[in-house]
């Protein structure tokens, strides 16, 4: 269907040891690494935690075309800003690491970490209501994308990307409006089957993100060699 729903798909069949280990261990990692990538000025370092983010996405188990496109979309808009900013200076693409390293650790949680335990630790942070919806909405997604598919396909198989610019700005228009339609219609019937089912309170409320295993050593062990690895960047 798309990168996410890849995604999606391999983070709840992986069999990595990324995958079995905790949610919460492997967000603290995630969330090491991007902060250091932001903070460190020096390219040395800074290469050290882009190397350790693509160890991270390379010994997942993940395909190489999801790891590959989650360095490819941010490494466009950031060239296109180094182009654009530039000053010179040989050291300043070096900063073009900084977003490759934080799309090499996003594709690496995300590809394992199954949605609800990357979703439960969010709705302890905000809102409830805020939580719900970005849970339903989360699932929702896939729903509308694969109604997107089946009416583009229609319309191509119906004429609907001939003829002239405006008759075809015309049908993409009656087509969004109907999806969205749609949208509004699906996200009422999953409230109201929610409810049926005794909704009421927190949707995501699951505790597997909070159970550490045998598995939460090879983080703990990212942690250890990360750090060996920084120390032995900043004394060369």
């Amino acid at each position: 269907m798309s990168l996410i729903a890849d995604l999606d798909l391999i983070a709840g069949s992986g069999k990595s040891p990324w995958h079995r280990a905790s949610a919460l261990s492997k967000m603290l990692l995630a969330f090491t690494l991007v902060a250091l990538a932001i903070a460190f000025s020096s390219p040395r370092l800074l290469l050290v935690v882009h190397v350790a983010a693509w160890l991270l996405a390379l010994t997942s188990r993940l395909p190489f075309r999801l790891v590959l496109a989650a360095v490819t979309y941010p490494a466009f808009f950031s060239l296109l800003f180094l182009l654009l900013t530039w000053s010179g200076r040989l050291t300043d693409q070096l900063w073009l690491l900084r977003p490759l390293t934080a799309g090499l650790v996003a594709v690496w949680l995300i590809g394992t970490t199954p949605y609800p335990d990357l979703f439960a630790p969010i709705s302890r942070v905000v809102p409830r209501a805020v939580g719900d919806a970005l849970f339903i909405s989360y699932r929702t997604m896939f729903s509308l994308m694969t109604s997107l598919e089946q009416m583009m396909r229609a319309l191509k198989l119906r004429g609907g990307n001939t003829g002239s610019p405006w008759r075809r700005w015309g049908v993409a228009g009656e087509g969004l409006g109907t999806l969205l339609l749609e949208g509004f219609e699906k996200g009422e019937r999953l409230y109201a089957t929610m409810l049926l089912r005794g909704h009421a309170g927190r949707i995501c409320g699951c505790r597997h993100w909070l159970e550490w295993t045998r598995d939460d050593l090879w983080v703990m062990g990212a942690f250890v060699l990360l750090g060996a690895a920084l120390l032995a960047g900043a004394r060369t």
